[in-house]
């Protein structure tokens, strides 16, 4: 058996949905989507928010942007980032906060679950 035929093959149009799940699947992400709820953030605010390398931080960023949660903007020599879908994002961590509650696992994935926040 070669290793092609070894791999199911992936159900057609779900790549996109994978990639979204993916990006939402590592915490440095999520934080840094929490803290970009706030507002726009540099690089380096959100380093030294985080207490990660500057490497670091642009990569989960680069994976956010490729998702089309985060874009960014330029603001002099730095870039802003922001989130490009505010309230579908925070209607689906609310989601996803209600669902973890109901399996046992609560969590904060909102930094306000309030609809006006939305």
């Amino acid at each position: 058996m070669t290793a092609a035929a070894a791999e199911p093959a992936e159900p057609r149009g779900l790549g996109p949905a994978a990639a979204l799940f993916h990006s939402l699947s590592d915490p440095t992400r999520l934080a840094i989507l929490q803290h970009l709820t706030a507002g726009e953030h540099r690089v380096r605010d959100l380093t030294d928010h985080l207490g990660l390398a500057q490497s670091t931080v642009s990569a989960h960023l680069a994976c956010l942007k490729d998702c089309g949660l985060v874009d960014s903007r330029p603001q002099g020599r730095a870039s802003l980032y922001f989130l490009t879908t505010r309230r579908p994002l925070l209607a689906l961590l609310a989601a996803a906060e209600e669902l973890l509650a109901l399996t046992g696992s609560a969590a904060t994935l909102c930094p306000t679950n309030s609809p006006e926040q939305r």
